[in-house]
Parts: structure tokens; C-alpha cells; sequence
């Protein structure tokens, strides 16, 4: 245990290359996923919050159903796309970091859509009837509640980039965990401990906690900051 302790103090002391070059991927993966999250979930759950067109209760079933779809699944379908002999298959996406992000952003939007739908809908409580005496539609009603509802929306965007870095059944089905090039900290967590290389896999461990704790951090500092700034 001590020898183990040792060596993870001394990748991560010392910059380990491995560790550094997995971990510097999962946020570039992870980081690109929620961006497309955020830009497709948010309009689609506020648009379903202000709206109201027939079946809408079974929209906003599907979005928070969608919010625990099975990762391994999702890898699969993403697979059959864009393998060989599926539709997508000419742009030669499959095992690269591309179908990572697919598929992490298809596991991210849901979340984002479905955490984005309930936030505008309990704030539309309060100024639902304003925004429908100004005459306005549904589009322009649901870009009003986005700018109102802001700052809570980060909680969307956390929830997000959490389910995103953690990871781990989606991506090693169309990434591959091919070492360099598709190995991300959760991938190769699991593969070093089949291997017995705790300390590699302890320290990338350490790395992604810190990471989150960062981002964290960071995000309700931001927050904060931009709260007390512009209200």
C-alpha cells in the first residue's frame, strides 16, 4: 500500500505524461459535449415549458425519462450509425474522439432539456401571465424566461458536465480506448485496475475528482460573481 501511495504522489508531482494527456482529452471531450448540451437542451426545454400544443405531457415523460438513458445503449445505437455499414459510416467518425462527444452530448442534452423545462416552468408560475399580455410567442417567451432563469441554469450545466465526465460505457463502445488517441480517465481507470496498475489508476482518480471539484468551484464562483454583478 505504501509502494501504491508512493507512485501516485509521484505521477502527480512529477506531470505524469500519461496522466496529463487522458486527463487534458476527457475535458476536451467532455467540455465539447456539454457545449452542444447547453445550445440544443436549453432552448428545447424552455420552448417545451412555455409552449402548450397537445401531447406535451408526454414530451416532458419522454425528457425526464431520457435523463437515465442507458449509456451502453446509447453507445450501441451510436455504433450501428456510424460503423461501417450505417448511415454515417463514410464519415469515418467511429473510434475517434468525434463519436466520443456524440455520444456524451446525447446523453448530456436530455438532462439539460429536461433540468432547463422544469426551471422555466416553476419561474413561469410567477411571470407566465406578464410575458402572454405583451403579446409575445412562444419563442420569444422561452428566450425571455432563458435570460431570467440564467443563473440557475448552471445547475443544468453542472448536472451535465458531471454525467459527461464520468462517462464511461458510452464512450469505450465508440471510442475504443484506443491508448493516445480515445483514452479517457474513466476508461482507462478501468482498464489499468484489470491490469493491477493501481497507482496509474488511483492517480487518474484523484485527477478526475479534483477536476470536478474545480469546475465546480470555478462555475459557483462565476455565479456569484455575475449575480451580484448584473443581478
Amino acid at each position: 500500500m505504501m509502494q501504491t501511495l508512493q507512485e501516485i504522489l509521484s505521477r502527480l508531482c512529477s506531470l505524469d505524461r500519461d496522466v496529463l494527456a487522458i486527463a487534458w482529452l476527457s475535458l476536451r471531450v467532455s467540455f465539447t459535449a456539454v457545449g452542444i448540451g447547453l445550445v440544443l437542451g436549453i432552448p428545447l426545454g424552455a420552448c417545451v415549458a412555455v409552449a402548450r400544443f397537445p401531447g406535451r405531457g408526454a414530451v416532458v415523460g419522454l425528457l425526464n425519462a431520457f435523463m437515465g438513458l442507458p449509456p451502453v445503449l446509447v453507445g450501441l445505437a451510436l455504433y450501428l450509425v456510424l460503423s461501417r455499414s450505417g448511415p454515417l459510416g463514410p464519415l469515418g467518425l467511429l473510434f475517434t474522439p468525434g463519436a466520443m462527444i456524440a455520444a456524451q452530448a446525447t446523453l448530456a442534452t436530455p438532462l439539460v432539456a429536461a433540468l432547463t423545462q422544469q426551471v422555466v416552468a416553476d419561474a413561469r408560475v410567477h411571470l407566465g401571465e406578464q410575458l402572454r399580455s405583451l403579446g409575445l410567442s412562444a419563442p420569444r417567451q422561452a428566450g425571455a424566461m432563458i435570460y431570467d432563469v440564467r443563473f440557475s441554469l448552471v445547475t443544468a450545466a453542472l448536472a451535465a458536465f458531471g454525467r459527461a465526465i464520468s462517462e464511461i460505457g458510452a464512450v469505450l463502445v465508440v471510442g475504443g480506448n484506443i491508448d493516445g488517441y480515445t483514452r479517457t480517465m474513466t476508461t482507462a481507470i478501468s482498464l489499468e485496475t484489470q491490469k493491477g496498475d493501481l497507482s496509474l489508476a488511483l492517480a487518474l482518480g484523484l485527477v478526475l475528482i479534483g477536476l470536478v471539484l474545480v469546475v465546480n468551484v470555478a462555475v459557483a464562483l462565476l455565479r456569484r460573481h455575475a449575480a451580484r454583478v448584473y443581478g
